[in-house]
């Protein structure tokens, strides 16, 4: 954030089941990126993670936004891949970068974009103003490149089917009258999963064999519930050699020797990590006994991990009961 403007914290989205129509929602696209809120006083322009973090230095591309006014950009980073898909497994060669020479060598290879779906600022606040109004605003604005106005649509039929064909990662609702929640999770908002995502705390890995022999086979995931970490499975697909080096180098100074899991029976031969990393998945569903079926590791986020719960990954379900009383260990 800058001097002269006030701090802000981004509103979120509710998951929701499947598609619908109403005059009173409009709808878009769920960009596969990083949440960003962009604040523009003049010369001066800072790049927020979600979790209040600055991350001006990784995207200098973004930081060169200039407007004629004061504003603050809510959006999504992304990065596009060849057949111009947003690409979070791209993304992950900008997230963590530091030092300037490394910063520009990437804006060459991996470069970015800000998707801008809403403003909370534009001269003033904004955020009590209704979602029709924030829009005009926005579109407004006469934002520069690398920016991006998300595009919306009334029907959201059309929309999810070429979400679909695309592969994309979903579409989000937004309640047309809805003012904007700082901080909330709300339901004027709601997200629509195409493929399945989801945030996973890291509680352990499973040691690889042959190739994988100098770093791991899978990682163990689960997700915060009122009696503890909850184990939701494993992911042992989606890495490449280098992810896979560096992240068995930092599991390695990760290590603890107990089970930072509820107690169940959990795969023979884990090694314990303290619950300090936080996974994005993707997954075709949860199974009935609350486990992910068919994992693909898609990156890692900077969500605080006490905050990555059942009921806002999964939302609350017949396995709730199971959830909050695991079953005990055979052991």
């Amino acid at each position: 954030m800058t001097p002269n403007l006030p701090g802000y914290e981004p509103m979120l989205a509710t998951p929701w089941p499947g598609t619908f129509d109403d005059p009173a929602w409009r709808f878009e696209i769920k960009w596969d990126g990083v949440r960003a809120l962009v604040y523009v006083d003049g010369d001066d322009v800072r790049v927020m993670s979600r979790r209040g973090n600055d991350a001006t230095t990784r995207y200098p591309e973004v930081a060169s936004i200039r407007l004629e006014q004061p504003a603050v950009l809510d959006g999504e980073i992304v990065a596009l891949d060849a057949s111009g898909r947003p690409s979070f497994e791209l993304l992950q060669a900008r997230m963590n970068l530091h030092g300037h020479d490394r910063v520009a060598d990437a804006v060459g290879t991996v470069p970015v974009s800000f998707v801008v779906f809403d403003v909370l600022h534009a001269g003033g606040p904004v955020v009590d103003r209704p979602w029709t109004e924030r829009r005009e605003i926005l579109e407004g604005l006469a934002l520069p490149a690398p920016c991006a106005v998300s595009e919306v649509v009334e029907s959201s039929g059309p929309l999810w089917q070429f979400v679909d064909e695309h592969d994309l990662e979903g579409m989000v609702a937004k309640r047309t009258g809805s003012t904007y929640r700082l901080g909330a999770r709300s339901g004027d908002w709601r997200k629509i999963a195409n493929w399945k995502h989801a945030k996973a705390v890291v509680g352990g890995y499973l040691p690889g064999e042959g190739g994988r022999s100098d770093t791991f086979a899978s990682l163990l995931l689960g997700v915060h519930v009122d009696a503890g970490l909850r184990w939701i499975g494993q992911v042992g697909t989606g890495f490449d050699d280098r992810a896979l080096r560096l992240i068995r180098g930092a599991l390695d100074e990760m290590s603890v020797p107990e089970s930072p899991f509820l107690p169940v029976d959990l795969p023979a031969g884990a090694v314990w990590v303290a619950p300090q990393l936080v996974a994005t998945v993707r997954y075709k569903e949860l199974t009935a006994a609350g486990r992910l079926r068919a994992p693909s590791f898609k990156g890692f986020t900077d969500d605080v991990p006490d905050e990555v719960l059942w009921e806002t990954e999964f939302g609350r379900d017949d396995t709730t009961s199971m959830v909050d009383n695991p079953p005990p260990s055979s052991e």
